[in-house]
């Protein structure tokens, strides 16, 4: 089994820890944030904690602190398959770090396979939303199985408002993923509201994804 760590310094990656827990091996380190006012120091990570990290498959990183996240993957690369850097701002500081399993999606419900086994196995279970939607013949709803949850967990609580909801009840397949969209918005989505480059900001993509999800019957 795939053995996961959530590294945070600050207020993120709890929801994430709690849902990925329920799939793989999963731990969720907290370290303390380096004191600015000592910058030229060197950063230091307690070697029992990157012995910690060296050991698993893959490190989602909810790392704030720029330097901490630089000296964590400089440390640990190496040794894992995966780190995905949840937690980033600007082009400019994911330029500075290259390297191959070293990943930055835009929005964490954004990830898929990328055909590397271990990344699939992790992907397969977290990241972009993919539900089945069991409807029966006369248009009621039967079931909503989550295939692939938002590692946040949005999307389970998505499904499960959808399924006490309607349930054994008729339902608008047409309405559902508008409704599915707006719903994630309530949980409430952690995402950003600031635009990036131009693109779809990142609350509007997270609510966008799971709109798509349940437009796939």
């Amino acid at each position: 089994m795939l053995k996961i760590i959530v590294v945070s310094d600050g207020i993120y990656g709890d929801r994430t820890y709690n849902t990925v827990k329920t799939e793989f091996e999963t731990e969720f380190i907290q370290l303390e944030p380096p004191n600015d006012q000592l910058i030229d120091d060197e950063i230091e990570i307690p070697e029992i904690t990157l012995n910690k990290l060296k050991e698993a498959n893959i490190i989602i990183s909810y790392v704030l602190h720029i330097d901490l996240v630089h000296e964590i993957v400089k440390k640990v690369h190496s040794y894992v398959d995966w780190i995905i850097v949840a937690s980033w701002k600007g082009e400019g500081f994911k330029n500075q770090i290259k390297y191959d399993n070293v990943v930055f999606p835009y929005i964490m419900c954004d990830i898929e396979e990328n055909g590397n086994p271990i990344f699939d196995e992790f992907a397969v279970k977290f990241g972009k939303p993919k539900v089945n939607l069991d409807i029966s013949t006369n248009g009621e709803l039967n079931d909503i199985k989550v295939v692939r949850s938002s590692l946040c967990g949005a999307t389970f609580f998505v499904a499960d408002f959808i399924k006490e909801k309607y349930k054994n009840k008729s339902i608008d397949i047409d309405k559902l993923p508008q409704e599915a969209g707006f719903k994630v918005q309530h949980y409430p989505c952690r995402a950003q509201k600031l635009r990036l480059f131009s693109k779809e900001n990142q609350k509007e993509l997270a609510s966008t994804y799971h709109k798509e999800a349940f437009e796939k019957i």
